[in-house]
């Protein structure tokens, strides 16, 4: 049964907003948390040993990720988006109750760490599935006029679980000591996230498969299986431009979001010398901003087109990119207005990615030929970008990570350039054939 109008489609929304946050809200306490819980699953003996193996791991989670792609776009895309999206916060949510149950190093050695590296690894694959999961769906029942507002939700509500996690370090570190954060704090938030994890998969299974599949399948049963079976690789093979697509436009965009949205408040305090608890609430402030920016600029791009507005926001950045990071001062308010403007822009990417990303590739590819190469690119430049960030600023070369941002956003302005302009397409009535000669072209 496919997502109708009304009361499903509210269902759907909320649903799929749900598990988003969730996923988005276990992937970010992670780091924020990280300081407290370190000696928890290595040896204490020192703790800065402790927390790099703590971080490496945050890492092995980012490496899972197009593995995690890979797998759970092959799901969406043979079985369906809905039984993906499903099994990605079953997966999520319970790597995050291993975590905030497991036994620490104290108590079983060394099984500590391999507990959490199996979580992490099992959480990287997870969010590895469900962001490409997550934005094929939305776009695929999206109204084809209003896509790219919809497609918005994507980040409005991974951004919400982000700012729910930043907001509970912050009740937390000020309503417990130091000694209880590091004896039972710490759990909290994870244990937390798995609830709230069980209540999401609750509202997922509830929801219903898009129609844009349905008729895919359709189609494919009518073929026979033997027609069916090794398409989505034959379709693939056939598309290697669409991959290549995927990756030059996310390379750009990721480096910017992860230097603006998640590394600017830490950058700011160890290279700029910003007090902790006013970059911290920079940070919360101008994701609101990001927040608003979100839908602002999907229904812009519902009026006067995709390209466009990807243009504003890329172009914007390249201007700004220097001007910005040189607001960068010792003062929280600066910090807040560099980050404000940043993210103004960057929502203008963010916010129709997932139409985009939907628009140029057929039915039958279009989760995993998402997946796997966004996963790639996130993984090798967003997940990288921050340690970059501060290494090349200690080493008194902080304009050279500037310059590699503008060259990463110079190279998703160049593929802008090679997509169709696809505001208005309607998925739904599309052959595959037709959608896919269209994104080539």
């Amino acid at each position: 049964m496919s997502v109708t109008a009304g009361k499903d489609r509210r269902r759907t929304l909320f649903g799929l907003g749900a598990g988003n946050a969730m996923e988005w809200f276990d992937w970010n306490i992670y780091a924020t948390f990280a300081s407290f819980f370190a000696a928890q699953f290595f040896n204490a003996q020192d703790e800065v040993s402790a927390l790099l193996s703590t971080l490496a791991v945050f890492a092995v989670g980012f490496a899972a990720r197009p593995l995690g792609g890979l797998v759970f776009g092959w799901i969406a895309d043979h079985k369906g988006r809905q039984l993906s999206m499903t099994l990605t916060v079953a997966i999520a949510a319970g790597g995050s109750l291993v975590i905030g149950f497991s036994p620490t190093y104290g108590q079983i050695g060394v099984w500590a760490s391999v507990i959490l590296v199996v979580a992490r690894l099992a959480q990287g694959l997870a969010h590895g599935g469900e962001l490409p999961s997550a934005q094929t769906y939305i776009a695929e029942v999206a109204p084809p006029a209003r896509r790219g507002l919809w497609s918005s939700l994507i980040y409005f509500s991974g951004t919400c679980g982000v700012l729910a996690g930043t907001l509970l370090g912050a009740v937390l570190s000020g309503a417990l000591s130091h000694e209880q954060m590091l004896s039972y704090g710490w759990r909290i938030p994870f244990v937390l996230g798995g609830v709230f994890g069980i209540y999401s998969l609750y509202m997922r299974l509830r929801m219903r498969e898009t129609g844009v599949f349905l008729a895919e399948a359709a189609k494919d049963d009518a073929a026979g299986k033997k027609a069916e079976k090794g398409r989505i690789w034959q379709t693939l093979k056939q598309n290697p431009k669409l991959l290549a697509q995927v990756v030059g436009l996310t390379v750009g965009a990721t480096v910017i979001y992860y230097m603006w949205a998640v590394a600017a408040p830490s950058y700011a305090i160890t290279v700029r010398g910003v007090d902790p608890t006013g970059a911290l609430w920079a940070g919360v402030f101008a994701n609101v901003v990001f927040l608003i920016a979100l839908p602002l600029w999907g229904r812009l791009s519902d009026r006067i087109g995709r390209k466009p507005v990807l243009f504003i926001a890329i172009v914007g950045l390249l201007v700004l990119s220097f001007p910005l990071n040189a607001m960068v001062g010792d003062q929280a308010w600066q910090l807040f207005l560099a980050m404000s403007i940043a993210l103004v822009f960057m929502a203008g990417f963010s916010s129709i990615g997932p139409a985009v990303y939907a628009e140029i590739f057929p039915t039958r590819i279009r989760t995993i030929g998402v997946g796997v190469p966004y996963s790639i690119a996130v993984a090798s430049f967003g997940g990288t970008a921050p340690y970059l960030q501060t290494l090349l600023a200690k080493n008194g070369q902080p304009s050279l990570f500037v310059v590699y941002g503008m060259v990463l956003m110079v190279i998703s302005a160049l593929v802008v350039f090679t997509l169709p302009e696809t505001r208005g397409v309607d998925l739904r009535e599309k052959a595959d054939t037709e959608v896919e000669s269209k994104a080539v072209a």
